[in-house]
């Protein structure tokens, strides 16, 4: 199964109460921050909900 580099470039303030939680249960902390996630549909809803502030590549 692929895996997805997820890195949070925007900031969550000024974002919803929902962006907000949705970038900490991705464990995004802080612009520049990196996580590494299965390639999932439950991980790409939540990528999806805040595409705006995160960056994504696919890792082998």
């Amino acid at each position: 199964m692929s895996q997805l580099k997820v890195t949070q470039t925007g900031s969550r303030i000024g974002g919803t109460r929902e962006q907000r939680a949705t970038l900490r249960s991705l464990g995004l902390k802080r612009i520049g921050d990196s996580v590494i996630k299965q390639d999932r549909p439950e991980f790409r809803g939540m990528i999806a909900a805040v595409r705006h502030l995160v960056a994504v590549e696919e890792v082998d």
